[in-house]
């Protein structure tokens, strides 16, 4: 029998109707994510546990001694929560260090720029880079001026448009100016929103194009020099970077679990990226959606609660810095059979529920399980969502799914000194809590196991 019957109404419209026990899934499981959003949104445990966090350990870039410390602190605090098989699965993680840097501007008058080196740029020399900068406004922009851009510092300023359109610039800016001649490379940040912040973020280098220095300015100060070229004045800039990549550095995925009753070696992971950059503290990136993992089997333990499947939550490692995280979850945990992957890494503002990548039959059910977070607002589920450290996974055929938020101001705070956790909320962060931990709990309980 299919799925669903379609009825004939006035001769014209086609519409679906649930067949009978088409709503069972949502049915049998309503109670318990009602205790599940009680217990999640009554306090205010998981917002204590992520400024604990973040205020005992700050930013926690990628081979860091406080990136280490903090994943000490959760395994000892994870194990202290009575969950099972807390631990530490090695990763080997690129290890690049800012150093002092700064930005003057030299003519056409002295001024201070606010700046941050780029993840995975090169130093300048000692002394620093002075140059005139040309200002373009697009990778066309700089074809069409390649012959002006010798011995220049060519600085990007492009307008944020969406994140993964913008973000090109930060990522193979350097490439880009090295190749017609520059001798270093800004960005504007990226971000639709600024008040004199400076955005940092991964880039990369290209073999057979030479490595120059990369950095990111404001959005104030990238419209301040490119109005002054426009008026014909000549910009000089000093740049000066001590920034370095030391070899590749010990780190660990950071996780635990409530062990199947049932069927131990099926698993639900959900989770985050436990790191961050080396600016602010790394609380809504992406600090508070390895909590909120942390927090959804906690409570799930705590009102006794052990679902057929194992949940395991994660705080993967280096997202930040080339990723390496996600992949080597992906290879060590290969011979478990992972029945869906959610990953939290857009800011634990109030959420409204997933994207979800999967087949239509998943993509039903999950559909329906959404129905039981329609009284907090979180309920639904659109198509294709994941996330970078999950995407290893979902690469296997592994259905994956990433929290979807308001994320009006996510970009504002992102890679900047200003991620810190004032910005986020007490209730939409349980609200997230209790949103993960639903859908996570019934996928990983209900008799039938969530179709690939």
């Amino acid at each position: 029998m299919k799925s669903l019957r379609l009825l004939l109404l006035a001769g014209l419209t086609l519409i679906a109707v649930p067949a009978a026990g088409e709503a069972q899934v949502a049915d049998q499981y309503r109670a318990v994510a009602n205790r599940i959003i009680d217990a999640a949104t009554e306090n205010h445990d998981a917002f204590a546990r992520l400024t604990e966090l973040v205020d005992l350990f700050g930013a926690r870039v990628s081979g860091s001694v406080a990136l280490e410390s903090a994943i000490d602190w959760m395994l000892e605090e994870m194990e202290a929560d009575g969950l099972d098989n807390p631990r530490g699965d090695p990763v080997m993680v690129p290890h690049w260090v800012r150093g002092e840097e700064s930005l003057e501007m030299i003519l056409p008058r002295p001024r201070t720029l606010p700046m941050l080196g780029l993840g995975g740029s090169i130093a300048t020399p000692t002394a620093g880079i002075r140059a005139e900068v040309l200002v373009v406004g697009s990778y066309a922009e700089l074809e069409d001026r390649a012959a002006e851009a010798g011995g220049r510092i060519v600085l990007f300023d492009v307008p944020f448009t969406t994140y993964g359109e913008t973000v090109q610039y930060r990522s193979g800016g350097a490439i880009a100016a090295a190749r017609v001649g520059a001798v270093a490379s800004l960005i504007r940040s990226v971000t639709p929103y600024s008040q004199q912040t400076p955005h940092t973020g991964y880039s990369r280098y290209e073999d057979g194009v030479t490595k120059i220095p990369h950095a990111a300015i404001t959005v104030e100060d990238a419209e301040l020099l490119h109005r002054m070229q426009d008026r014909g004045e000549r910009v000089e800039l000093l740049l000066k970077m001590e920034a370095q990549t030391l070899p590749d550095a010990p780190s660990r995925n950071v996780m635990a679990e409530i062990v199947g009753s049932e069927f131990p070696n099926e698993v639900v992971v959900l989770g985050g990226h436990i790191d961050s950059w080396d600016v602010g503290q790394g609380a809504m990136d992406d600090a508070g959606g390895v909590v909120a993992a942390w927090e959804a089997i906690r409570l799930m333990k705590a009102l006794g609660l052990r679902p057929r499947r194992t949940v395991r939550a994660v705080g993967w490692t280096s997202e930040e810095n080339g990723g390496p995280g996600g992949p080597t979850y992906a290879r060590d945990h290969a011979d478990e059979y992972h029945v869906l992957a959610m990953e939290s890494d857009g800011g634990v503002f109030k959420p409204s529920g997933f994207g979800f990548t999967g087949s239509d039959e998943a993509f039903r059910i999950i559909t329906e399980i959404g129905t039981l977070l329609e009284r907090i607002g979180s309920g639904t589920i659109s198509r294709g969502g994941g996330g970078a450290d999950i995407g290893p996974l979902m690469a296997t055929g592994v259905p994956g799914m990433g929290l979807n938020v308001d994320g009006t101001k996510y970009f504002w705070y992102h890679h900047t000194d200003s991620d810190t956790i004032d910005k986020l909320d007490p209730d939409e962060v349980a609200l997230c809590v209790a949103t993960m931990a639903v859908i996570a709990y019934v996928v990983a309980d209900m008799p039938q196991r969530l179709p690939r």
